[in-house]
């Protein structure tokens, strides 16, 4: 079953761009609204509560807090927030962040990678951009926790080196591409790095690595 989406952006070029994109891929996303303004935003999440809401950061209405903003007002919807900006700013990628959304990445991405953040998201993890992904380790929980040698140790060589990329918010394809293996090799690797850190998700393997800046 495909996840829902709402598409928000202020410019309808961009709107109707992404739902056709998006209109490929049938079996993995449905689009069923976009909203053009905060406001707009707000009252389209509540209504329709898609999976995944595609969040533009820089909009009109509301407060004037944009993407960030939209995000805040809905904490209490089940809907997951991707942001899909031009702007790669540490503040628009921190603000956005703390206002709830689960990911973010920029308006270069591929539709293919587009498609795969926004199922990554529905699923309750973490999607960036690789160079954004900093942004947020800087900005969240990065104490410097001691590395924990026991806990490294459970992992082979190539697992700390995949578990690094991941932490980092590569796609599975970019670290497959990164190390030289296959995609399938990527997954399994994931999987074991998981169960031995005892760690549900991505999201969850990120924080872990940020506490022991180990990324």
């Amino acid at each position: 079953m495909p996840l829902t989406l709402v598409i928000i952006d202020d410019h309808p070029l961009v709107r109707a761009g992404v739902e056709h994109e998006l209109s490929k891929y049938p079996q993995r996303v449905q689009v069923v609204g976009t909203a053009e303004n905060v406001d707009r935003a707000i009252e389209t999440i509540h209504q329709l509560k898609p999976d995944v809401a595609l969040l533009d950061v820089h909009m009109p209405g509301g407060n004037g807090g944009g993407g960030a903003e939209v995000a805040a007002n809905c904490r209490n919807t089940p809907t997951q927030f991707l942001a899909l900006s031009v702007s790669d700013s540490p503040e628009d990628v921190v603000a956005v962040i703390r206002a709830g959304a689960r990911g973010y990445v920029t308006k270069s991405i591929s539709t293919d990678e587009l498609v795969e953040a926004i199922e990554r998201v529905g699923a309750g993890d973490a999607a960036f951009s690789p160079r954004l992904a900093g942004f947020v380790l800087d900005a969240f929980g990065t104490a410097n926790v001691a590395i924990a040698d026991d806990e490294l140790d459970l992992l082979s060589k190539r697992e700390q080196e995949v578990m690094r990329l991941i932490a980092r918010g590569y796609t599975y394809r970019e670290v497959a591409n990164d190390l030289y293996i296959s995609v399938k090799t990527v997954e399994t690797h994931v999987s074991a790095v998981l169960r031995k850190l005892q760690l549900s998700n991505r999201n969850e393997l990120t924080h872990w690595a940020a506490q022991r800046s180990i990324i």
